[in-house]
């Protein structure tokens, strides 16, 4: 099993990002698929995630309206547009894939993203 996240990096508040999670080695359209975050001394959080078949998703309070969750299921690819960044969007992503209620679950390694001027 492999999540590979990529698409992080440096950009200025106000900004755009588009993160992408490679996933491999399960049956990628059988899963929820979410984002979570983590900023330096901060507990992990949940950031966005998306149903199996893709057509329900849900936000944390904090991003709802400035990012949008998306995926691939023929592509095994799932997908965080960012847009309108803060400064306290900083952080170390992750993204899960979720088999159920009660697992598996299977994390990727994560990307930095770092809004900054």
């Amino acid at each position: 099993v492999q999540l590979v996240e990529s698409g992080g990096g440096l950009v200025q508040p106000g900004g755009s990002l588009t993160l992408s999670c490679a996933a491999s080695g399960f049956p990628f359209k059988d899963f929820g698929m979410n984002w979570y975050r983590q900023a330096p001394e901060k507990e992990r959080e949940f950031v966005a995630g998306m149903i199996s078949s893709g057509r329900w998703s849900n936000y944390a309070d904090s991003v709802r309206g400035r990012f949008t969750v998306s995926r691939d299921n023929d592509k095994n690819m799932f997908y965080l547009q960012m847009n309108n960044l803060r400064a306290d969007d900083s952080a170390l992503y992750f993204c899960r894939a979720s088999g159920g209620p009660t697992g598996p679950y299977y994390w990727g390694r994560g990307t930095q993203v770092t809004v900054s001027s």
